[in-house]
Protein backbone atom coordinates (compact mmCIF):
# COMPACT_ATOMS: atom_id res chain seq x y z
CA UNK A 1 0.00 0.00 0.00
CA UNK A 2 1.63 3.81 -1.19
CA UNK A 3 2.48 5.30 1.91
CA UNK A 4 0.75 8.61 2.53
CA UNK A 5 2.58 12.38 2.93
CA UNK A 6 2.11 15.96 2.61
CA UNK A 7 5.00 18.32 1.09
CA UNK A 8 8.29 17.27 0.29
CA UNK A 9 10.01 13.98 1.94
CA UNK A 10 13.70 14.32 1.81
CA UNK A 11 16.10 11.82 0.04
CA UNK A 12 17.56 10.23 3.30
CA UNK A 13 13.71 9.86 4.50
CA UNK A 14 12.74 8.49 1.22
CA UNK A 15 15.74 6.00 1.64
CA UNK A 16 13.85 4.79 4.99
CA UNK A 17 10.66 4.37 3.51
CA UNK A 18 12.19 2.12 0.86
CA UNK A 19 14.55 0.04 3.49
CA UNK A 20 11.26 -0.27 5.34
CA UNK A 21 9.25 -1.24 2.61
CA UNK A 22 11.21 -4.01 1.95
CA UNK A 23 11.61 -5.40 5.90
CA UNK A 24 7.95 -4.96 5.43
CA UNK A 25 7.71 -7.34 2.43
CA UNK A 26 9.79 -9.71 3.66
CA UNK A 27 8.16 -9.96 6.63
CA UNK A 28 4.60 -10.55 5.04
CA UNK A 29 5.66 -13.28 2.90
CA UNK A 30 6.87 -15.05 6.00
CA UNK A 31 3.75 -14.19 7.99
CA UNK A 32 1.33 -12.58 5.61
CA UNK A 33 -0.36 -10.22 7.72
CA UNK A 34 -2.19 -7.05 6.14
CA UNK A 35 -0.19 -4.08 6.31
CA UNK A 36 -1.09 -0.44 6.21
CA UNK A 37 1.04 2.77 6.85
CA UNK A 38 0.57 5.89 8.33
CA UNK A 39 3.93 8.58 7.75
CA UNK A 40 6.75 6.50 8.43
CA UNK A 41 5.47 4.04 10.79
CA UNK A 42 4.23 0.85 9.87
CA UNK A 43 2.00 -1.61 11.04
CA UNK A 44 1.08 -5.20 11.02
CA UNK A 45 -2.41 -5.81 10.85
CA UNK A 46 -3.77 -8.98 12.89
CA UNK A 47 -5.86 -11.69 10.70
CA UNK A 48 -8.98 -10.70 11.71
CA UNK A 49 -11.82 -13.75 11.62
CA UNK A 50 -15.44 -13.34 12.00
CA UNK A 51 -17.63 -16.48 12.75
CA UNK A 52 -20.89 -15.67 11.48
CA UNK A 53 -23.80 -17.76 10.52
CA UNK A 54 -27.37 -16.15 11.67
CA UNK A 55 -29.07 -19.26 12.58
CA UNK A 56 -28.46 -19.53 16.69
CA UNK A 57 -27.18 -23.05 18.44
CA UNK A 58 -24.94 -23.89 15.70
CA UNK A 59 -21.94 -23.53 17.39
CA UNK A 60 -20.23 -19.84 16.59
CA UNK A 61 -19.78 -18.86 20.46
CA UNK A 62 -18.21 -22.18 21.27
CA UNK A 63 -16.11 -22.07 18.13
CA UNK A 64 -15.38 -18.60 18.94
CA UNK A 65 -13.67 -18.85 22.74
CA UNK A 66 -12.06 -22.38 21.76
CA UNK A 67 -10.57 -20.86 18.85
CA UNK A 68 -9.37 -18.42 20.76
CA UNK A 69 -7.79 -20.51 23.63
CA UNK A 70 -5.97 -23.21 20.99
CA UNK A 71 -4.47 -20.23 19.02
CA UNK A 72 -3.44 -18.28 22.45
CA UNK A 73 -1.57 -21.73 23.03
CA UNK A 74 0.22 -21.30 19.78
CA UNK A 75 1.72 -18.30 21.23
CA UNK A 76 -0.37 -16.08 19.30
CA UNK A 77 -1.92 -12.86 20.68
CA UNK A 78 -5.51 -13.24 20.53
CA UNK A 79 -7.94 -10.68 20.80
CA UNK A 80 -12.14 -12.24 21.40
CA UNK A 81 -14.62 -9.29 20.16
CA UNK A 82 -18.18 -10.54 22.08
CA UNK A 83 -20.77 -9.02 19.55
CA UNK A 84 -23.74 -10.41 20.59
CA UNK A 85 -25.55 -9.19 23.34
CA UNK A 86 -26.17 -12.12 25.17
CA UNK A 87 -22.62 -11.80 25.97
CA UNK A 88 -21.83 -15.49 26.35
CA UNK A 89 -18.35 -15.86 25.22
CA UNK A 90 -17.72 -12.63 27.91
CA UNK A 91 -18.85 -14.87 29.85
CA UNK A 92 -17.74 -18.24 28.87
CA UNK A 93 -14.68 -17.28 29.47
CA UNK A 94 -15.60 -16.17 33.39
CA UNK A 95 -16.06 -13.02 32.73
CA UNK A 96 -19.02 -11.48 34.61
CA UNK A 97 -20.58 -8.59 31.87
CA UNK A 98 -22.22 -7.33 34.62
CA UNK A 99 -19.68 -5.96 36.65
CA UNK A 100 -18.30 -4.26 33.73
CA UNK A 101 -18.42 -0.54 33.23
CA UNK A 102 -17.06 -0.63 29.52
CA UNK A 103 -17.64 -2.61 26.49
CA UNK A 104 -18.09 -3.18 22.73
CA UNK A 105 -21.22 -0.98 22.90
CA UNK A 106 -19.52 1.76 24.67
CA UNK A 107 -16.55 1.78 22.23
CA UNK A 108 -18.94 1.89 19.23
CA UNK A 109 -21.42 3.81 20.05
CA UNK A 110 -19.51 6.85 22.43
CA UNK A 111 -16.40 6.04 20.72
CA UNK A 112 -15.03 5.22 24.32
CA UNK A 113 -11.03 4.06 24.38
CA UNK A 114 -11.19 0.85 22.57
CA UNK A 115 -7.73 -0.51 24.33
CA UNK A 116 -9.70 0.81 27.98
CA UNK A 117 -12.60 -1.70 27.24
CA UNK A 118 -10.45 -4.74 26.45
CA UNK A 119 -9.85 -6.85 29.62
CA UNK A 120 -7.88 -10.05 29.85
CA UNK A 121 -9.09 -13.65 30.38
CA UNK A 122 -7.58 -16.12 32.31
CA UNK A 123 -5.90 -17.78 29.66
CA UNK A 124 -2.16 -16.18 28.71
CA UNK A 125 -2.08 -14.56 25.26
CA UNK A 126 -6.04 -14.51 24.94
CA UNK A 127 -7.97 -10.83 25.84
CA UNK A 128 -11.60 -10.04 25.27
CA UNK A 129 -13.66 -7.15 24.39
CA UNK A 130 -16.83 -7.91 25.93
CA UNK A 131 -20.04 -7.37 25.72
CA UNK A 132 -22.14 -5.37 28.18
CA UNK A 133 -25.97 -5.54 29.12
CA UNK A 134 -26.06 -1.81 26.56
CA UNK A 135 -25.54 -3.72 23.71
CA UNK A 136 -28.66 -5.08 23.52
CA UNK A 137 -30.33 -2.02 21.96
CA UNK A 138 -27.25 -1.76 19.58
CA UNK A 139 -28.52 -2.55 16.17
CA UNK A 140 -31.52 0.21 16.56
CA UNK A 141 -28.72 3.00 18.60
CA UNK A 142 -26.49 2.85 15.87
CA UNK A 143 -28.21 3.23 13.18
CA UNK A 144 -28.38 6.99 13.03
CA UNK A 145 -24.34 7.23 13.58
CA UNK A 146 -21.70 8.07 10.65
CA UNK A 147 -19.97 5.45 9.09
CA UNK A 148 -22.50 2.77 11.10
CA UNK A 149 -21.49 0.08 9.23
CA UNK A 150 -17.64 0.74 10.34
CA UNK A 151 -17.97 1.69 13.62
CA UNK A 152 -16.10 -1.98 14.79
CA UNK A 153 -13.28 -1.98 11.65
CA UNK A 154 -12.09 2.02 12.61
CA UNK A 155 -11.77 0.57 16.14
CA UNK A 156 -10.17 -2.55 15.70
CA UNK A 157 -7.76 -0.66 13.03
CA UNK A 158 -6.28 1.07 16.27
CA UNK A 159 -4.81 -2.31 17.34
CA UNK A 160 -1.52 -3.72 16.21
CA UNK A 161 -0.96 -5.42 18.98
CA UNK A 162 -2.12 -8.66 18.11
CA UNK A 163 -1.83 -12.11 15.56
CA UNK A 164 -5.59 -13.08 15.61
CA UNK A 165 -8.87 -10.97 16.21
CA UNK A 166 -12.09 -13.31 16.59
CA UNK A 167 -15.57 -11.88 16.52
CA UNK A 168 -18.42 -13.32 17.83
CA UNK A 169 -21.32 -13.01 15.88
CA UNK A 170 -24.81 -12.49 16.99
CA UNK A 171 -27.26 -14.85 15.24
CA UNK A 172 -29.19 -12.46 13.00
CA UNK A 173 -27.82 -10.56 9.81
CA UNK A 174 -28.54 -7.27 11.62
CA UNK A 175 -26.37 -4.09 11.95
CA UNK A 176 -24.12 -5.69 14.75
CA UNK A 177 -23.12 -8.90 12.54
CA UNK A 178 -22.71 -6.08 9.31
CA UNK A 179 -20.02 -4.29 11.27
CA UNK A 180 -18.32 -7.52 11.93
CA UNK A 181 -18.26 -8.83 8.24
CA UNK A 182 -16.76 -5.17 7.84
CA UNK A 183 -13.77 -5.09 10.00
CA UNK A 184 -13.13 -8.67 9.01
CA UNK A 185 -11.16 -9.53 5.86
CA UNK A 186 -11.84 -13.67 6.30
CA UNK A 187 -15.43 -15.48 7.50
CA UNK A 188 -15.45 -18.61 9.67
CA UNK A 189 -19.18 -20.41 9.25
CA UNK A 190 -19.89 -23.09 11.62
CA UNK A 191 -22.41 -25.22 10.11
CA UNK A 192 -24.36 -27.50 12.75
CA UNK A 193 -24.91 -30.84 11.59
CA UNK A 194 -28.77 -31.13 11.05
CA UNK A 195 -30.78 -30.21 7.80
CA UNK A 196 -32.63 -27.13 9.12
CA UNK A 197 -28.94 -25.34 9.32
CA UNK A 198 -28.23 -25.97 5.68
CA UNK A 199 -31.60 -23.50 4.59
CA UNK A 200 -29.97 -20.12 6.01
CA UNK A 201 -26.49 -20.69 4.38
CA UNK A 202 -28.09 -19.40 0.81
CA UNK A 203 -29.00 -16.13 2.99
CA UNK A 204 -25.77 -16.12 4.15
CA UNK A 205 -23.83 -16.01 1.59
CA UNK A 206 -25.95 -13.42 -0.33
CA UNK A 207 -25.33 -10.79 2.48
CA UNK A 208 -21.68 -11.87 2.45
CA UNK A 209 -21.67 -11.03 -1.23
CA UNK A 210 -23.28 -7.83 -0.82
CA UNK A 211 -20.69 -6.61 1.87
CA UNK A 212 -17.94 -7.93 -0.08
CA UNK A 213 -19.61 -5.72 -3.11
CA UNK A 214 -21.07 -2.60 -0.96
CA UNK A 215 -18.88 -2.22 1.74
CA UNK A 216 -15.40 -4.85 2.44
CA UNK A 217 -14.18 -6.21 -0.62
CA UNK A 218 -10.97 -8.02 0.89
CA UNK A 219 -13.90 -10.01 3.04
CA UNK A 220 -13.20 -13.72 1.67
CA UNK A 221 -14.73 -17.06 2.98
CA UNK A 222 -12.20 -18.92 5.11
CA UNK A 223 -13.89 -21.62 5.99
CA UNK A 224 -16.87 -23.97 6.67
CA UNK A 225 -16.73 -26.24 9.73
CA UNK A 226 -18.99 -28.64 10.30
CA UNK A 227 -20.10 -28.74 14.29
CA UNK A 228 -22.39 -31.12 16.53
CA UNK A 229 -21.12 -33.74 14.65
CA UNK A 230 -22.49 -37.49 15.43
CA UNK A 231 -21.22 -40.60 13.25
CA UNK A 232 -23.82 -42.60 14.59
CA UNK A 233 -27.02 -40.46 12.74
CA UNK A 234 -27.03 -40.78 9.07
CA UNK A 235 -28.18 -37.14 8.73
CA UNK A 236 -25.03 -35.81 9.99
CA UNK A 237 -22.97 -37.54 7.15
CA UNK A 238 -25.80 -36.07 4.95
CA UNK A 239 -25.01 -32.73 5.93
CA UNK A 240 -21.63 -33.25 5.37
CA UNK A 241 -21.95 -34.92 1.78
CA UNK A 242 -24.36 -31.84 0.67
CA UNK A 243 -21.62 -29.08 1.72
CA UNK A 244 -19.16 -30.96 -0.53
CA UNK A 245 -21.79 -30.54 -3.41
CA UNK A 246 -22.48 -26.83 -2.84
CA UNK A 247 -18.98 -25.37 -1.98
CA UNK A 248 -15.48 -26.12 -2.75
CA UNK A 249 -13.76 -28.78 -0.98
CA UNK A 250 -10.55 -26.29 0.27
CA UNK A 251 -13.40 -24.45 1.71
CA UNK A 252 -14.49 -27.19 4.27
CA UNK A 253 -12.37 -27.42 7.16
CA UNK A 254 -11.43 -31.17 7.72
CA UNK A 255 -11.72 -30.86 11.36
CA UNK A 256 -15.20 -31.97 12.10
CA UNK A 257 -16.59 -30.76 15.92
CA UNK A 258 -18.26 -33.92 17.39
CA UNK A 259 -21.68 -33.63 19.53
CA UNK A 260 -19.77 -33.61 23.04
CA UNK A 261 -21.49 -32.98 26.23
CA UNK A 262 -17.83 -31.49 27.75
CA UNK A 263 -18.16 -28.51 25.28
CA UNK A 264 -21.88 -28.25 25.98
CA UNK A 265 -20.26 -28.11 30.06
CA UNK A 266 -17.27 -26.16 29.67
CA UNK A 267 -18.94 -22.39 29.51
CA UNK A 268 -21.55 -22.66 33.01
CA UNK A 269 -18.18 -23.19 34.93
CA UNK A 270 -16.41 -20.10 32.64
CA UNK A 271 -13.56 -22.14 30.80
CA UNK A 272 -13.15 -23.00 27.88
CA UNK A 273 -12.27 -26.75 26.94
CA UNK A 274 -8.50 -26.40 26.93
CA UNK A 275 -8.89 -25.74 31.04
CA UNK A 276 -12.27 -27.61 31.35
CA UNK A 277 -11.57 -31.51 29.48
CA UNK A 278 -8.24 -30.69 27.34
CA UNK A 279 -8.53 -34.62 26.67
CA UNK A 280 -12.30 -34.83 25.28
CA UNK A 281 -12.92 -35.43 22.00
CA UNK A 282 -14.37 -31.88 21.11
CA UNK A 283 -10.97 -30.66 22.61
CA UNK A 284 -8.99 -32.44 20.13
CA UNK A 285 -11.48 -31.00 17.46
CA UNK A 286 -10.66 -27.67 18.39
CA UNK A 287 -7.00 -28.04 18.96
CA UNK A 288 -7.12 -29.75 15.57
CA UNK A 289 -8.69 -27.06 13.87
CA UNK A 290 -6.45 -24.12 15.55
CA UNK A 291 -3.46 -25.35 13.68
CA UNK A 292 -5.49 -25.95 10.59
CA UNK A 293 -6.59 -22.08 10.49
CA UNK A 294 -3.01 -21.35 11.93
CA UNK A 295 -1.63 -23.27 9.24
CA UNK A 296 -4.00 -21.75 6.48
CA UNK A 297 -2.55 -19.10 4.14
CA UNK A 298 -4.78 -16.08 3.90
CA UNK A 299 -7.99 -16.76 1.24
CA UNK A 300 -6.66 -15.33 -1.57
Amino acid sequence: MPFHHSGEIKDSSKSLLKQQATVNEARCEKEENLVYSTGQKIFFMPRIIAVVNQKGGVGKTTTSINLGAYLAGLSQRVLLVDLDPQANATSGLGIDHKQLAKGIYEVLATDADVTEAIVPSSIPGLDVLPATLSLAGANIELVPLDRREFLLEDQLQKLADYDYIIIDSPPSLGLLTVNGLVAAREVLIPVQSEYYSLEGLGQLMETIELVKSNLQPDLKILGIVLTMYDPRFRLSSAVLEELYKYFPQEQIFKSVIPRNVRLAEAPSYGQTIVHYDPKSPGAKAYKKLAHEIHGTKKPS
